[in-house]
């Protein structure tokens, strides 16, 4: 149990998702940690406090001015003695209320009164959560040092699809972990990520690409972080948001790729999780290239990237301790990725199968394999997120065990 003894103040705000909270308690338990629970008044349209309180173990906290609990001031006793606070479902109503310091019932009273830390998991309408309001609430929490976990994409309660589902479960207890502080394993620990597509130009206009979305190599970064490692991330041009509490290099090219990935060195652990153009055309047109009339298409001149992976593996005094490599595969999964780990010299690939039926470029779930000089390990079929960690979890008992 990693969270014996840590007092979880668990918001539940009025979503949906707030089913999933019922489970988080119960794992939270299963941990050794003390949930205190305060229910909004629209979370109780979706959860009892009876059902919240049975799980818990705990009195079920729901009113500002409630007589019993310290004479009025429970929200202050509260905030006081929570070691984090956790905000599940998070809706756009409750993260307005505290980017805008409003304190009109006991949550937004509790979360504006406390000095402890913050995390939300954000759940709610794909629109919702896109707009301009909502993004700039968020921006401004993160800018005063509150985390997030999620959301997801997927299919909603509403029948839409699109980015608004709370994280998971799992991925929310990861969360909660690290900000208790119990899993900061690799603190001290520089570590390079490298995420995304590239972009290789035919001419200003046009450019040769690949579907890959950033999301697995953005999560493993998260991830990363969360267990405590100075990271740098290197992304190509995603639809994603910049991870919190990291340095964020931004590239196009294969050739800024690696320079970047160059500059950033030392580290201790490099994940090259970017799906790098493996070619590129030889002189992009310095003007966009016309169609002709004849309807005959140019021709392009290609030549060979530079190897991101196989650089930053290579033997010498700048070598990380520890080289991963990503092997995207459509044929010969494990074949393929054990003649990569062999051709690049790294100490780890994770392979996984990128067909366009499985869904894996642009999805939120991705089964992979782990291949070293040991052999084959398979992981089931999980969401990215939790890919991440399990995978950071890994980094850090390689790196802390010597192997």
């Amino acid at each position: 149990m990693t969270l014996v003894g840590k007092q979880i103040v668990l918001i539940i705000a009025g979503g949906i998702a707030a089913y999933k909270s019922l489970d988080l308690i119960r794992r939270l338990r299963d941990q050794g940690a003390v949930v205190q629970p305060v229910l909004t008044r629209a979370g109780a349209q979706f959860v009892t406090p009876l059902s919240v309180a049975a799980l818990s173990g705990q009195k079920v906290h729901e009113d500002l001015f409630s007589l019993t609990d310290d004479t009025g001031m429970g929200h202050i006793h509260l905030s006081r003695a929570a070691d984090l606070l956790v905000v599940a479902p998070a809706t756009a109503d409750l993260m307005a209320k505290m980017a805008h310091g409003l304190a009109d019932d006991l949550a937004s009273a509790l979360l504006l009164a406390s000095d402890k830390p913050i995390l939300l998991a954000p759940s709610m309408n794909l629109m919702m959560w896109n707009h301009p309001a909502t993004q700039a609430n968020l921006a401004c929490l993160r800018s005063r040092g509150v985390a997030q976990v999620g959301p997801a994409s997927g299919d909603l309660a509403c029948g839409e699809t699109g980015d608004g589902r709370m994280a998971e479960v799992a991925d929310i207890l990861a969360a909660i972990e690290t900000h208790c502080g119990v899993s900061q394993v690799l603190a001290g620990v520089r570590a390079l990520v490298t995420s995304g597509p590239t972009f290789e130009p035919i001419d200003p206009v046009r450019y040769i690409a690949n579907r890959s979305s950033g999301k697995q190599g953005h999560a493993i970064a998260q991830a990363l972080r969360q267990l405590g490692a100075a990271v740098t991330l290197i992304s190509g041009p995603v639809g994603l948001a910049d991870p919190p509490g990291m340095q964020v290099i931004k590239v196009e090219t294969a050739a800024e790729m690696l320079a970047a990935a160059q500059a950033a060195l030392p580290v201790e652990v490099a994940v090259c999780a970017a799906a790098v153009a493996d070619w590129r055309v030889t002189e992009p047109a310095r003007e966009k290239t016309k169609k002709r009339e004849d309807g005959v298409a140019p021709t392009l001149s290609l030549c060979a990237n530079p190897d991101i992976l196989a650089n930053l593996a290579a033997k010498g005094p700048l070598r990380p301790r520890l080289v991963v490599g990503f092997a995207a595969e459509t044929e010969g999964l494990i074949a393929n990725a054990k003649a990569k780990l062999a051709r690049k010299g790294c100490d780890l690939i994770v392979a996984n199968d990128v067909s366009p039926a499985l869904g894996t470029f642009a999805g939120d779930d991705n089964r992979v394999h782990l291949i070293d000089g040991q052999g084959v390990e398979e992981w089931p079929s999980m969401s990215k997120i939790e890919v991440a960690n399990r995978l950071a979890r890994l980094i850090a008992q390689r790196l802390t065990s010597g192997a």
